[in-house]
Parts: structure tokens; C-alpha cells; sequence
């Protein structure tokens, strides 16, 4: 990745100059498959996927994904498993990332100031109409940061709300990244991370809160199901639990 980012860079912004977004975003994902077979090279990180029955069809057909955070790998490795183009919802900071930063501030993306809560939601409404009217997919995080194997942070229901007001469906995805790459650590391991996709599940007529509870339960449930040894404390309490009759 510290090898290829600055020529890949300054290829993006050079193209960007006559590129359009579409063909932005398919030269961002062949890097981005470049860093993924490179961990799977050189530290034998295999990927696992299951569930691609349950993205919707249509070139035109829209999609907010909500996906498990437990490391930089996901941010890389979905975009290459998708159908659609992808915009990310992300701070505005790291748009001044030396060429990295650079080159995602000449895509078409959600790039927001957390300051400016009410502005900042109000852009990301707007402009994800706008994309996902044109079959650009949203994604966002919605724990809003990196956590440990084995730990859930708080869903915040911004996700939701941009799907309750779009119309579009939610697709949540679960993924063990931690297993093989902690957060925050610089030393990473072999293994096999696997990413589930749920089916999607229908914004219309639902409230945001509510919504994101059925988000919460599904991935949350979906990550003890594939890396059960990250959740002891699931198994030592089902284990004290009295048998029926």
C-alpha cells in the first residue's frame, strides 16, 4: 500500500481532470483489489463472502449499506465486492490526507464536518438522494469507528434516518476482520475473514430508531454465529442457562 498509493494518487487526480465519477470510482476499486490480493499474498488473508443473492438488482436499484467496523480492511475490501459504485460517508479531515486524501476529495463522496451536526446530516440527505438516484450505493459505519474483536459499540441512527427519508432499502453486512487485523495494530495475521450479507430490509413507513434496532440485532446475532470465540461471555451465559422442564 506505501509503495503503490502516491503513483496511484497522482494517476487518480491527474484523471480525475476528464474522468467522470462512475470511472473514478472503478480506478479507486482496482487499488483497492491491488492492497486486498496483496494482504492475501503477502499475509495470507483469505476472504470468505456469503450472502451476494441478497443485493438488490438494477443498474439503477438503490442500497444504503450498513456494515461492522473493526478495522481498515472492510473499508478496502468492500468496495471490491460490490456491484455498484460506493459512496462513503466520512469526515471532512481526511480529505487533506497527503494523495490518498486527495485523490477521495475528487470523487463524488459524502465528505462531512461532524461540527456542524444538523448542516452535516442535512448534506448527507441531499447528496444521497442524489447518488442513489443515479445507482450509487451509500455506505456508512454505524458504530462511527473501528472496534475490538469481540465488541459493539453504539449504532447511531444516521444510516437509517437517510434510508427512511430515501426510500431505500438497508442492507447490513457483518464482517470478522479483527480476527486477522486488530484495530490499530501494525502487525497483522493469516486467517479467514469472513463478510455476511443480510437480506435487505425495507425503509418505508419505519422510524429510524426502530430500524436500527432490527440492523443492530441482525449483525450483532451474525457476529456471534461466525466468530463465536470473540463472544465468551455469550457462551459461558448460555451454558448457566437452566434446561427447560
Amino acid at each position: 500500500m506505501l509503495v503503490t498509493v502516491i503513483p496511484w494518487g497522482i494517476v487518480m487526480l491527474t484523471a480525475s481532470i476528464w474522468s467522470n465519477g462512475t470511472q473514478m470510482w472503478w480506478m479507486a476499486v482496482r487499488w483497492l483489489r491491488w492492497a486486498v490480493g496483496g494482504a492475501r499474498v503477502i499475509l495470507g488473508i483469505e476472504v470468505r463472502v456469503t450472502g451476494f443473492e441478497h443485493l438488490p438488482l438494477g443498474a439503477k436499484s438503490p442500497a444504503i449499506l450498513l456494515v461492522k467496523h473493526q478495522s481498515t480492511l472492510e473499508t478496502f475490501l468492500i468496495p471490491t465486492l460490490m456491484p455498484h459504485p460506493l459512496a462513503y460517508v466520512f469526515k471532512r479531515e481526511l480529505i487533506y490526507v497527503p494523495f490518498f486524501g486527495w485523490a477521495m476529495g475528487r470523487m463524488d463522496m459524502i465528505h462531512i464536518d461532524r461540527r456542524l451536526r444538523t448542516r452535516a446530516f442535512g448534506k448527507v440527505v441531499e447528496q444521497g438522494k442524489r447518488l442513489l438516484a443515479q445507482g450509487v450505493w451509500v455506505i456508512m459505519f454505524p458504530e462511527g469507528t473501528r472496534m475490538a474483536r469481540g465488541q459493539q459499540g453504539t449504532y447511531k441512527n444516521g444510516g437509517t434516518l437517510l434510508a427512511v427519508q430515501t426510500g431505500a432499502p438497508v442492507i447490513p453486512i457483518a464482517v470478522t476482520s479483527a480476527k486477522v487485523w486488530p484495530r490499530k495494530a501494525f502487525i497483522k495475521r493469516p486467517g479467514v475473514v469472513d463478510v455476511s450479507i443480510g437480506p435487505p430490509i425495507p425503509s418505508q413507513g419505519r422510524e429510524a430508531g426502530e430500524l436500527m434496532q432490527e440492523v443492530q440485532a441482525w449483525i450483532e446475532a451474525e457476529m456471534r454465529r461466525l466468530d463465536p470465540e470473540a463472544y465468551p461471555q455469550d457462551r459461558q451465559s448460555q451454558s448457566q442457562t437452566p434446561a427447560a422442564g
